[in-house]
């Protein structure tokens, strides 16, 4: 031991000398993986779908609600059904079209490569006249035929996450009607007949088995395969002009469009290192008290149009991809009631509206209850969410309360119960579609979660 023990004393030295060296490539290797973080979850989303959902450029249509038995994605909702689809844009352009729709709330975002939201077309952007949109790539040059509206695309890949109100099970057959009038075509088909149908690939056959998800996929990744990745999907992906910055940091460390990184192998342990320490802050950051209001937290702002937020959009990646822009839809959720006491199905709780301070909307809302694994919870009336479509009962007053326990309440208050299970834990979120101003900027928030035994 006396012998050993200067030698690894100066080896750590000397280690620790090399590390500070290449300090830049920890801290910058944190920055640059926190940055990419969505355009890479993103291509892996992308593949998974081709895998599993459908094949590229062409539309699925979800036809019903998710069940208690659904996992596929954390927190699905009661609300809408989904249109949507990858469209590689190389292959375009595109035409993208929505019949007028009058009957039900629709937003139609496309996101691009790195999660933003470059054009929301539905029913707050456009009324219910519907539309027919022209989606070409960022360089593409031409005419744009009558009749179509030009909406240029920031990257190749582009994510479109349609959502449809949809009133309820006996609702389905016109909310159908109303996705089978939102279509994707090449311009050459629309040309050639612009009343044709889809074209839908007869060849495709889903995975045998599914996919490892996204996130699981991204948790595993090493990060030289993370950074190889993230450098090959540049090329076609570029960042936006405000993140030239970044780009400079990126080039430090070796990062740059279409060139895997030729690090050495103390490099490459830095910079694995640096993505280590981002992915705890990260974990850290999430579990922090965050600052409530009466026990709700609405997430930020800057949804959908990140600009230099890099930390807000990787989280929002890690956690919640897909966002809409706040102004189609903000998501208010809570675990604690009105004293900071983690909600439990073991006891029952009120949320009380006043009349004047119902959620403000343009569209609607809801309140859903998930267990503490972010998914439906099971119960008899298989109801996973309440809101102003639903039959409640309102007080004499005009106020309203909502009833969230285990065991279901005498009488008409049924029709206000949002069932729980006895004893475990649960979550509270709120979705408030098209919320109007006082919503958006604060003045209105969620009442409390009132424990009431």
């Amino acid at each position: 031991m006396k012998r050993i023990l200067p030698g690894l004393l100066i080896a750590v030295l000397l280690l620790g000398g090399t590390l500070y060296a290449k300090r830049d490539y920890i801290v910058l290797g944190a920055e640059a993986y926190i940055f990419g973080y969505p355009l890479v979850i993103m291509d892996v989303t992308r593949s998974n779908s081709a895998l599993s959902i459908g094949p590229e450029n062409q539309l699925r249509r979800v036809r019903q609600f998710p069940d208690a038995n659904f996992h596929e994605v954390v927190r699905p909702n009661a609300d809408t059904l989904y249109t949507s689809g990858f469209i590689d844009m190389a292959q375009g352009p595109w035409v993208f079209e929505m019949a007028a729709n009058a009957p039900r709330y629709e937003v139609m975002p496309f996101m691009d490569a790195w999660t933003n939201v470059f054009a929301a077309p539905g029913t707050r952007t456009l009324g219910a006249a519907g539309a027919r949109l022209l989606l070409v790539a960022p360089h593409w040059q031409g005419s744009v035929p009558a009749g179509l509206t030009l909406v240029r695309a920031p990257t190749q890949m582009v994510w479109l996450i349609g959502r449809t109100q949809t009133n309820g099970v006996a609702d389905y057959p016109l909310v159908h009607r109303l996705q089978d009038g939102i279509k994707l075509r090449s311009l050459s088909d629309w040309q050639a007949d612009p009343k044709a149908a889809e074209k839908i690939s007869t060849g495709w056959q889903p995975a045998p088995r599914k996919p490892t998800p996204a996130v699981e996929q991204m948790r595993s990744m090493s990060a030289e395969t993370f950074f190889s990745r993230f450098s090959m999907l540049l090329v076609n992906n570029p960042p936006a002009a405000v993140d030239s910055a970044m780009l400079l940091k990126l080039e430090r460390v070796g990062l740059k469009a279409g060139q895997p990184p030729a690090w050495s192998v103390l490099e490459r342990w830095c910079v694995a290192l640096g993505r280590w320490i981002a992915d705890y802050k990260v974990t850290s950051e999430l579990k922090r008290p965050r600052e409530l209001m009466r026990g709700w937290q609405t997430p930020p702002a800057v949804l959908g149009n990140y600009g230099i937020d890099y930390n807000t959009r990787a989280v929002v990646a890690m956690i919640g991809l897909g966002a809409n822009l706040p102004a189609d839809a903000i998501y208010p959720n809570t675990r604690v009631d009105v004293n900071g006491q983690p909600l439990d199905g073991g006891h029952r709780y009120r949320l009380h509206f006043r009349a004047e301070e119902l959620p403000p909307v343009n569209a609607f809302w809801s309140v859903t209850a998930y267990g503490d694994d972010d998914f439906f919870i099971d119960n008899p009336l298989r109801r996973f969410a309440l809101g102003d479509r639903d039959p409640l009962l309102f007080n004499a007053d005009g106020s309203l309360d909502l009833l969230v326990q285990a065991t279901p309440p005498d009488g008409d208050k049924k029709r206000n119960w949002l069932p729980v299970r006895r004893g475990q834990p649960f979550l509270l979120n709120a979705r408030l579609y098209w919320p109007k101003g006082p919503a958006l900027n604060g003045r209105w928030g969620m009442p409390a979660v009132e424990r009431v035994d």
